[in-house]
């Protein structure tokens, strides 16, 4: 998503976001191949295995694919049918473009308040994930994923929006 038509201040904040997904997703996959590696050897060669190494891989797995959704969303290479609107005009293609982002926004949305909704539900019944992880800090990538997801979409309506106007140049 470009950001050269952002206001300055939103634009940084864009780059300090993609900076921030980047690194953590970065982090959580090395951190995953390197509990998995671990867990193998000590398994294979000792005998032992590490404690709630299962659990928190599964954790990691989901943590990686949200983070990987946003990243792709980010990227604009996520799951989308466009059968329709590759023969569209460009303008017209623009339009349609921006009505799929205000939807894909909108069940964002929707989707992060339920989310955020059950967190709030594992935080008041206390509920853990595995040892002292409470399960609302260990679901807190559900909310935050879609969060920033509609943020991106916000971004690309925008854009989408300006370049079938004409107020922008489509590339």
């Amino acid at each position: 998503m470009p950001t050269h038509n952002l206001p300055p201040v939103l634009a940084r904040l864009v780059r300090i976001i993609t900076w921030t997904e980047n690194a953590l997703l970065i982090a959580m996959l090395a951190l995953m191949v390197g509990l998995a590696a671990a867990q193998i050897v000590f398994r294979n060669f000792f005998g032992i295995s590490i404690t709630s190494a299962d659990q928190m891989l599964r954790l990691l797995v989901l943590w990686v694919a949200f983070l990987g959704a946003v990243a792709a969303s980010r990227e604009g290479k996520h799951i989308h049918v466009d059968a329709i609107a590759r023969w569209l005009p460009i303008r017209v293609k623009s339009g349609v473009v921006a009505i799929t982002d205000l939807f894909t926004l909108a069940v964002c949305l929707i989707l992060a308040w339920q989310a955020l909704r059950f967190m709030q539900g594992a935080h008041i019944s206390g509920e853990m994930a595995f040892g002292s992880l409470p399960v609302w800090v260990a679901a807190s990538i559900i909310p935050l994923a879609f969060t920033l997801i509609s943020l991106r979409y916000g971004l690309r309506l925008m854009h989408h929006v300006q370049e079938a106007l004409g107020r922008e140049e489509i590339k």
